[in-house]
């Protein structure tokens, strides 16, 4: 779930009151005269005269004049789930620090469907067009390079690498061969929101703090480079280390940061300052004009935005609210105070009611599967000191019997009660969207029949009339454990909910829940890397390149040093 927006924004009313005045005038005309003394005259018997007074009464309406109708101001209210730490751009951003940073930096690619698209640079560099290109490179002890496990090394004698013909060779202190990718980028045109222009010096700088104020992930696309320099105002060169394959080489561009403001400061200082962790000058069509703690955002039009003559931003004004409570949050939703919420602002039990709300026009909610997917990995093949030799059967070495497992476990189900129906089962570490996904991929769907025709077939069996299967060589009870973490609700659900499913072939299956940090530990005795696990359950995230190398020979955990018979490669040691 992506976002939410009412169907029907609040509008603004004008009412306009014309004000009718009546002006009345009473004029009294009376005769009078003057006293004279006079002898006493005659009584007169003549009728007394009348005296008539005439009341006029006389309305004018004056129009107010109409007032100068104002136009309506577009701003829109965009809920977040949580408050930004902070905004610094080599730093660790929640999703709510993401959301914010759209706004005020210029995305300079994009990636949609599955491809990436330039966007603040001219292009994207590309070995066709021959912005990008492979050179051979001498190198020599003590150079540093990437070596055939895909590790940054110095150079000494012993490490293996990949040498400029494609074959793997241990460096013997001779001068050798590798190949080196480089590629150029070119910005457009653009400016910072105080007007100064955006340049390719700015990228340079970022480069340089990222790789000492940046986080690990960012710190090793540093690791990897060999040179990053300005060729021009707008031009710049990526050079990677010897024997560095990078599938996205394309992306190996630093996003600019403002070198004419934060030049002037420690690096050391600077991602914890208010001018980068609260308010960056950015270069994107809005910036920050109020951060009010605790309540909200508020930022106004870039004047200097590259794009203002195309009409960019559509916006007069964007605010980002932080609302951490669910349920407030679909009620500010419902009465307007919110017309977008992020997906990290909702709870998976608000689904109901917002596919309700959607159904009768009050909230628009489109859906969308997420960006990362649940697995489960058999440990085939464990590692010496656990499972197989150990005590434990084989139990998963027979491929009939994974397909009969995975054959037991209800997935769809899952996705109905889990996820609200709102995902899918996908049949392979890539969804069927994915350009790489092949056509003829093997699905095993839900068959409880079918699953325990096959292990039936590969000699599992109910020996003792228990409704269990057992190990025919050994007699031992077809039992092993699925390991997960206590980070999310989700992943208690999954491995006891497959638990269950696994029953109904046969199989006990033990649950074992352990924190974050013990499951995906490095080293010997790490349960998952450690390869000291029976199924293990992992959420991964779907990326656009495959993760061809967790499954490698190369990733195979071992000791340091031991080269593998067959190929002639490394095992990768811990």
């Amino acid at each position: 779930m992506n976002r939410l927006s009412p169907r029907y924004a609040p509008g603004k009313f004008e009412f306009k009151l014309i004000t009718v005045l009546v002006l009345g005038s009473l004029p009294f005309l009376a005769a009078c005269g003057a006293w004279r003394e006079s002898p006493p005259a005659e009584l007169d018997q003549s009728p007394p005269p009348i005296v008539v007074e005439k009341t006029i009464i006389e309305t004018v309406v004056l129009e107010s004049p109409e007032p100068e109708e104002r136009p309506l101001t577009k701003d829109l209210v965009v809920c977040l789930g949580e408050e930004p730490d902070s905004l610094y751009r080599h730093g660790r951003l929640s999703r709510a620090g993401v959301a914010v940073q759209q706004a005020i930096y210029e995305n300079d690619f994009t990636r949609f469907s599955w491809e990436y698209q330039a966007h603040g640079l001219e292009k994207l560099p590309d070995f066709g067009d021959g912005d990008a290109w492979v050179s051979e490179v001498v190198v020599a002890e003590g150079d540093r390079v990437v070596n055939v496990a895909g590790n940054v090394v110095v150079l000494v004698p012993g490490e293996m690498v990949q040498t400029a013909d494609g074959e793997t060779a241990v460096f013997d202190g001779s001068p050798l061969s590798m190949r080196q990718t480089s590629a150029e980028f070119t910005l457009k045109p653009r400016l910072w929101a105080d007007g100064e222009p955006v340049t390719a010096a700015d990228s340079v700088y970022s480069y340089e703090l990222a790789g000492s104020t940046g986080t690990l992930a960012v710190r090793d696309k540093v690791l990897r480079t060999a040179r990053y320099e300005a060729l021009n105002d707008l031009s710049v060169r990526w050079t990677g280390l010897p024997g560095n394959r990078d599938a996205l080489y394309f992306t190996n561009f630093w996003e600019p940061v403002p070198k004419h403001v934060w030049g002037e400061h420690d690096p050391v200082g600077i991602p914890t300052s208010e001018m980068a962790a609260h308010y960056p000058l950015g270069d994107g069509p809005f910036q920050i004009v109020n951060w009010e703690p605790g309540q909200y955002i508020y930022l106004e039009p870039n004047p200097h935005y590259y794009l203002a003559d195309q009409g960019y931003p559509y916006l007069d004004s964007l605010t980002f609210r932080f609302v951490s409570d669910g349920d407030q949050l679909a009620a500010f939703l419902l009465n307007g105070e919110c017309h977008i919420a992020t997906q990290d602002a909702l709870r998976s039990n608000q689904v109901d009611f917002l596919t309700e709300a959607a159904a009768v026009g009050l909230l628009q909610v489109p859906f969308t599967t997420g960006t990362v997917y649940e697995a489960i990995n058999f440990g085939v093949d464990s590692w010496d000191g656990y499972g197989d030799g150990q005590g434990r059967p084989d139990w998963f070495e027979d491929v009939r019997v994974r397909q009969a497992l995975t054959m037991c476990i209800d997935r769809q189900g899952m996705v109905h009660d889990f996820l609200n129906g709102r995902s899918q089962v996908m049949h392979s570490y890539l969804p069927e969207t994915h350009p790489f996904y092949p056509e003829d991929m093997a699905e095993w769907p839900y068959d409880v029949q079918r699953a325990n025709a096959l292990l039936d077939e590969a000699g599992y069996r109910d020996i003792n009339g228990d409704g269990y299967r057992q190990d025919p060589r050994t007699g031992k009870l077809f039992r092993f454990t699925i390991t997960t973490t206590d980070l999310y609700q989700l992943n208690r659900q999954i491995v006891n909910r497959v638990a269950d499913n696994l029953r109904q072939c046969g199989v006990v299956v033990n649950t074992d829940i352990l924190s974050s940090e013990n499951w995906y530990a490095g080293g010997e005795n790490s349960k998952l890397f450690g390869r000291r696990y029976d199924l293990g359950h992992l959420a991964l995230p779907i990326r656009q390149e495959p993760y061809c190398e967790l499954f490698a020979s190369w990733e195979i955990t071992g000791p340091g040093g031991v080269v593998h018979p067959g190929t002639g490669q490394v095992y990768t040691g811990w």
